[in-house]
């Protein structure tokens, strides 16, 4: 785990420079790992880059980030981590910007929400790798049987409000299905399913000046709505939303057993899997006029190592339409720069045709605040609390002021 053979800060010159970068695995199995695709990304860089070597470490999710931290900590920053967070290290001064390391042709390709949300104080620290967006997904034959949908379901379904989703839960339950709208208010990703809600119900977890709000009144109603309309009404299904976990509701969507939830990419794989037809719409509003979607992205850094003209390179390289669409390609996800935006429009059949949907969400969707330091443990508040607001005889106003609380007093009072 040593850095560059002897190399002046930023100058590669007659020695070799060690490039050292650590990436999370999205495979779910080792046949889809990861390690090949960032094993052909270094072959390729280091064939058109002589005199610099690419080390790439991949570790699961569920231990990256930790290992970056422990690296850091230790002394030993990787070079480039492809990781989920990069506030704590842009705060600590740990890290390159963006203009100190990309070509202007690349820092302008990052489409605008992406690289908006990789800013703390205004310079851009995290440049965005992956993205993607949510969607409401449906199950075509479970509305077709409820009359949602018609008999030959031509043109799908299309709500634009709150009232028309209820109105079509409503209809499911009376056809007996088991979870007419899944509602995941579990530890996996409750903060991902709490910003689409406060998002389509006018609010979010920042104002315009992304100070804290969210125990705003939009937000408030947008919980009132849940509790009473969705959970109250017994719209939701067996589990309680604060334990129903995502996974846990993607799967009993390949199961036939739930009409409607919100989903990512990755859903689209495993209900065709199982046979399961189903349809996307962008999530309905409280009003029924249009909102913006949310949008998630994972996040590339430069430490400062004193390989800055080198990191830059290697991140142009990775950066490119080629590498870019061969990695979203892979694993259904969405490019984050207007260039692979344009290859995945123009691409025909497959998953290509449905991920298009999620991309026309993605330019004008909004993201986490991950430029907040505190955004990390204003999560884990959602992830614990956000449940009980929901509950029979539940509190909204409480919980996202207890929440809100919390997160202005991360936020040095912002």
């Amino acid at each position: 785990m040593l850095t560059g053979c002897g190399s002046l800060p930023g100058l590669s010159g007659d020695n070799e420079v060690t490039l050292r970068v650590v990436a999370a695995d999205y495979g779910d199995n080792p046949q889809n790992t990861s390690k090949g695709y960032w094993k052909d990304l270094a072959a390729g860089f280091e064939e058109e880059h002589p005199g610099v070597k690419v080390e790439v470490s991949v570790y699961s999710w569920s231990e990256v980030d930790a290992k970056v931290a422990a690296m850091v900590k230790a002394g030993k920053a990787p070079d480039i981590a492809q990781i989920g967070a990069y506030a704590d290290y842009a705060e600590a001064d740990k890290l390159y910007t963006a203009e100190e390391l990309l070509s202007v042709q690349t820092e302008a390709d990052f489409l605008a929400p992406l690289a908006d949300a990789g800013k703390v104080k205004g310079d851009q620290y995290g440049m965005p790798f992956v993205a993607s967006t949510r969607l409401l997904f449906y199950n075509e034959k479970l509305l077709t049987d409820a009359g949602v949908l018609g008999k030959d379901a031509k043109g799908g379904w299309q709500p634009k409000s709150w009232a028309e989703l209820e109105a079509a839960a409503k209809k499911l339950k009376a056809a007996n299905v088991q979870t007419p709208f899944a509602l995941p208010l579990g530890r996996e990703e409750a903060q991902a399913e709490t910003m689409m809600w406060l998002l389509s119900g006018g609010g979010g977890y920042t104002d315009n000046e992304e100070s804290y709000a969210i125990d705003s009144a939009e937000n408030v109603k947008t919980f009132e709505y849940l509790r009473d309309k969705l959970v109250g009404q017994g719209l939701t299904g067996p589990t309680e939303p604060g334990k129903l976990n995502r996974q846990d509701a993607f799967d009993a969507f390949t199961r036939g057993e739930v009409g409607m939830l919100n989903g990512h990419p990755t859903l689209m794989k495993q209900a065709a899997a199982k046979g399961v037809k189903f349809g996307m719409v962008a999530m309905p509003t409280a009003d029924g006029t249009e909102h913006p979607t949310m949008g998630v992205a994972d996040w590339v850094m430069a430490f400062k190592n004193g390989h800055r003209k080198e990191s830059g390179k290697f991140l142009d390289y990775l950066y490119e339409s080629k590498n870019v669409t061969a990695f979203t390609n892979k694993y259904d996800l969405l490019p984050v720069t207007t260039s692979g935006f344009r290859a995945v429009e123009g691409s025909a059949g497959g998953s290509s045709a449905q991920l298009r949907t999620f991309l026309t969400a993605l330019p004008n969707s909004r993201l986490y605040p991950a430029g907040k330091k505190s955004w990390a443990g204003v999560s884990e508040d959602v992830k614990t609390k956000i449940g009980k607001a929901v509950q029979p005889g539940g509190q909204p106003e409480k919980v996202l002021e207890d929440i809100a609380a919390s997160a202005r007093a991360q936020d040095g009072g912002r």
